[in-house]
């Protein structure tokens, strides 16, 4: 997320996350975010999520410290030491990982201590938002103890492929670039629709 309105026509629908990318090649690069933006999410009950990729950790901490961020996802290649210096400082870790086939599934087992989640996306040349979805049986096989996010790709018609996804660690769904009418600009209304279809009325929201 990026633009103010945009921010709070999404924070209406309650989310429990929203993604804010501090990655500079990113085209949802946040660029000058302004404080109040992170500080109104929060004050809707909604948990901001720092994004980056491979970024120094004194700036990650120091950008966690400016605007008031709960959460940290990791879209690049940080290591597990660098997920266990973020935790310390408080902050929650979302871990991302690219995945095409059961190969990549074994980086994920020196992460299993380090962070608080996981973000199982598509692998592609870019560093997600790719729209592309990538093969969940895959997951079936994940056997690990940390809970994780679907990633890669879903968008308004999954809804009834997330329902016959069934894996006891799935913790929400992460949508991005197929709601999206340009980069950083979420369709609400398409947004909308797709949550009060995947969430029956009454339950809790895990959309991001």
């Amino acid at each position: 997320m990026r633009e103010c309105i945009n921010i709070s026509e999404i924070a209406a629908l309650k989310p429990d996350f929203m993604g804010f990318i501090f990655y500079l090649k990113s085209p949802r690069f946040v660029g000058a975010l302004e404080d109040e933006m992170v500080q109104y999410a929060k004050s809707q009950g909604i948990e901001p999520v720092a994004v980056f990729v491979n970024a120094a950790l004194m700036t990650m901490i120091q950008i966690v410290d400016l605007y008031g961020f709960t959460h940290i996802q990791l879209h690049g290649n940080e290591t597990p030491d660098i997920c266990k210096a973020l935790k310390e400082k408080g902050v929650k870790v979302l871990k991302a990982f690219s995945i095409a086939d059961l190969s990549d599934l074994e980086a994920v087992k020196a992460y299993d201590q380090c962070c608080d989640y996981f973000l199982f996306d598509t692998k592609t040349s870019i560093h997600g938002g790719s729209g592309f979805q990538f093969d969940w049986n895959i997951l079936n096989a994940y056997s690990g103890s940390t809970p994780f996010f679907l990633s890669g790709g879903i968008g308004p018609d999954d809804v009834e492929k997330i329902r016959n996804f069934d894996h006891p660690l799935l913790f929400g769904i992460d949508v991005n670039s197929r709601f999206e009418t340009q980069p950083a600009q979420k369709d609400a209304a398409l947004l909308k629709k797709f949550i009060d279809q995947l969430i029956p009325k009454n339950q809790e929201s895990d959309a991001k």
